[in-house]
């Protein structure tokens, strides 16, 4: 592979953690306060977000490989010695991959749909304080990467 190889890449990366992280955001920022402000229920969320999933699980997992493809192309392990911001891109991944392929569909959902039966808007709530978190997450991997990717660093 040449430097091209790494700067496809780089772009490919940069294309899916765009459009996973910037779901999320939307579904965070745009989908579920609005799914509140107009009293809808767990059913409509899920059908509005059900798109969006199979997006993540694509996405999450062509970050993945991308991000494992640079390494491996520039030889880069020993990065993950000192590189606060490949353990969060890591750890972002990791946990968006267990939440998406793993308790979403084997858990969650299911105790999400009983618990909106007894309280709708109190699981709305919910979601959205869990997107929160979830985005936090990814806002600061996607910080630190693009810092540390261009040789900045915090400590």
């Amino acid at each position: 592979m040449t430097l091209n190889s790494y700067a496809m890449l780089r772009a490919v990366h940069v294309l899916s953690v765009l459009l996973w992280i910037g779901g999320v955001a939307f579904v965070t920022l745009v989908l579920l306060p609005a799914l509140r402000r107009h009293q809808q229920d767990y059913a409509t969320f899920e059908l509005l977000e059900q798109r969006f999933g199979n997006q993540a699980k694509w996405m999450t997992q062509l970050a993945m490989l991308s991000g494992v493809a640079m390494l491996w192309l520039t030889d880069s392990w020993s990065r993950l010695l000192d590189s606060w911001w490949l353990w969060a891109m890591i750890l972002t991944w990791a946990v968006f991959t267990l939440m998406l392929f793993v308790l979403e569909p084997f858990v969650i959902h299911r105790w999400l749909h009983r618990r909106a039966q007894q309280d709708p808007q109190g699981t709305l709530r919910l979601l959205q304080n869990l997107h929160y978190a979830l985005l936090a997450l990814g806002l600061i991997a996607t910080f630190g990467g693009v810092l540390g990717a261009h040789g900045g660093a915090w400590f």
